[in-house]
């Protein structure tokens, strides 16, 4: 669906996500699902708070993962 969104857990991504690289994946997910690369203002409320809810929830799965061959340490994001 979201081709521009990587994959932010390692092994794939060597080093810990970032909070950063976990909102801009959360941002690519709602602008694809919205439709709009940026909201008119009178849906930018809606449109940050979708972003916020998304990155959160993206850093709690990456926090609880747990992947096969990786210590637990790695796979967390810090967030």
């Amino acid at each position: 669906m979201c081709r521009s969104i990587k994959t932010l857990r390692p092994p794939m991504l060597p080093e810990e996500a970032t909070e950063e690289d976990i909102r801009a994946a959360a941002l690519q997910y709602v602008r694809k699902v919205s439709g709009f690369r940026a909201p008119a203002a009178h849906n930018r409320e809606v449109f940050e708070r979708a972003v916020d809810e998304i990155a959160a929830a993206t850093a709690r799965l990456l926090d609880e993962l747990e992947v096969k061959g990786v210590a637990k340490a790695a796979v967390t994001s810090g967030a």
